[in-house]
């Protein structure tokens, strides 16, 4: 616990207990946090260290200048990208990140590191969104410290040239997005996210951004990567707004489309066909609002309001400052839909009957209005509120983490809710799980101290030098 601060409400002081029990030591320093410390998890990599969960713990650290377990973490991930196994008729590929990794502890004290790059995950799902968060982790640890010296390392920066030419070579494309397969990021189950999720494009943004900052210009070999992440940048902000935003004004436009049109000035360049407008939408959208959908693309277009992409997009400054406003007025306008009893709904609305069967494959685990179709996910509390902050929306930010601090420690820190409004607690949710946790003590400290958002360095669009801590 931050022994600066003395005055922590219950529930933020059980946070941090839950905190500290979840840190991982290999060879004698912390490296990261275990997803759950429940002694019954369904699954036996709720023991590992994910890089997307262990995040928010390191953003707790950083601002408990707790900096060491960051730093170790940084250097094991990208040191155990050389243990990804080679596939047979697959040319090389530059090394991509672990989605976790478990330390193992054998009877003579010797410890071992088992790896996994997805190959024993379930579904056997790519953790696309693994480089990107330790680009972001690497820049926040940065920018918390000030250590310019370590991401200028030559490890470091051949770990970042290798994930942006991994996220930069040329691909049978004609968009400035990027194409991922379903599963490939935090809804990791099959749930119709294949192609451009904007979960995915979001933090693309956010660690082409990153990568401008942490590259040193100094050296000849990454002046193609940071010309080329340049370009990308503006062509990706330029088409997520021209393609991906919408409100009640674009939405009339979609329902008016011609369709099968020809040629560069083509107004439905995507042909999206107007009967794929959703019943619930026209009455769910408010009316001064706005969102960026789900997913683009030829024929395409998913309409379903996914929470994480949407907050990322304000945070990082991929949503431009008139559209995350309308983003953060969607939570307001629609709070029982997306925010209910626990904070905050992953996507909206679930998918049910037909739909749910050929989309998830009837995957129990997401039931309509459960886990990633429709669930309430605590760790997207941080989120949220950093977001509101970010435009001095502190009455959003205060409402979502009250009712959270209210829940959690009851609830003994699930995993997530189910059911339309988040009453239920998951069904098959673990708990003591350490994201529910650490989110909880962010939301607390961006609310305490809201310039702390800036220690982070993730506030790419109103930023100076990353390098230099705040």
């Amino acid at each position: 616990m931050n022994p600066q601060e003395t005055d922590l409400s219950a529930a933020v002081q059980s946070a941090y207990e839950v905190l500290e029990k979840s840190i991982v030591h290999y060879l004698g320093g912390p490296v990261g946090t275990i997803a759950s410390a429940d002694p019954k998890a369904p699954a036996a990599n709720y023991a590992d260290c994910f890089v997307r969960d262990f995040v928010s713990s390191a953003l707790v650290f950083l601002l408990d200048g707790r900096q060491e377990i960051v730093r170790n973490f940084l250097q094991l991930t990208l040191k155990l990208r050389d243990k990804q196994a080679e596939i047979a008729g697959h040319r090389m590929l530059p090394r991509v990140m672990p989605a976790s990794f478990k330390v193992i502890t054998h009877p003579d004290g010797r410890e071992e590191i088992d790896v996994d790059f997805g190959d024993r995950a379930i579904g056997r799902v790519a953790p696309v969104d693994s480089m990107m968060w330790w680009i972001l982790l690497l820049q926040a640890y940065v920018r918390a410290t000030g250590d310019i010296e370590f991401a200028h390392s030559p490890d470091c920066q051949r770990g970042i040239r290798s994930i942006m030419n991994i996220f930069l070579r040329d691909r049978f494309e004609v968009f400035p997005t990027l194409l991922v397969p379903d599963g490939s990021f935090m809804i990791d189950r099959r749930m119709g996210v294949y192609g451009h999720p904007l979960e995915i494009q979001a933090l693309f943004y956010g660690a082409l951004e990153a990568a401008q900052r942490l590259l040193d210009p100094a050296d000849a070999e990454n002046h193609p990567v940071i010309e080329e992440s340049a370009a990308r940048l503006t062509q990706l902000k330029t088409y997520v707004h021209d393609f991906y935003w919408l409100d009640l004004g674009r939405l009339n436009e979609i329902h008016r489309y011609e369709t099968e049109l020809i040629g560069h000035d083509a107004i439905n360049a995507l042909n999206i066909y107007p009967e794929s407008i959703p019943d619930w939408l026209p009455g769910w959208l408010p009316d001064d609002a706005g969102c960026l959908v789900g997913n683009i693309g030829p024929g395409r277009m998913d309409f379903r309001f996914f929470s994480l992409g949407n907050l990322l997009a304000v945070l990082f400054g991929l949503a431009s400052e008139e559209h995350a406003q309308r983003i953060l007025d969607v939570f307001v306008g629609r709070w029982d839909d997306l925010i209910g009893t626990m904070p905050v709904k992953i996507c909206y609305p679930a998918m049910e009957g037909e739909e749910w069967r050929l989309l998830t494959g009837s995957d129990p685990k997401n039931i309509p209005w459960s886990y990633h179709n429709g669930g309430n996910w605590p760790v997207l509390l941080w989120a949220l509120t950093g977001a509101a902050l970010k435009y001095g929306r502190v009455d959003l930010a205060s409402r979502a983490h009250d009712f959270a601090e209210r829940r959690l420690v009851k609830d003994q820190w699930p995993e997530y809710y189910d059911g339309r409004n988040g009453r239920l607690i998951g069904r098959r949710a673990n708990f003591n799980q350490t994201w529910s946790a650490t989110a909880l003590i962010l939301s607390h400290k961006f609310i305490e101290d809201p310039l702390v958002l800036k220690r982070i360095g993730w506030l790419f669009d109103r930023e100076e030098d990353a390098a230099t801590p705040a």
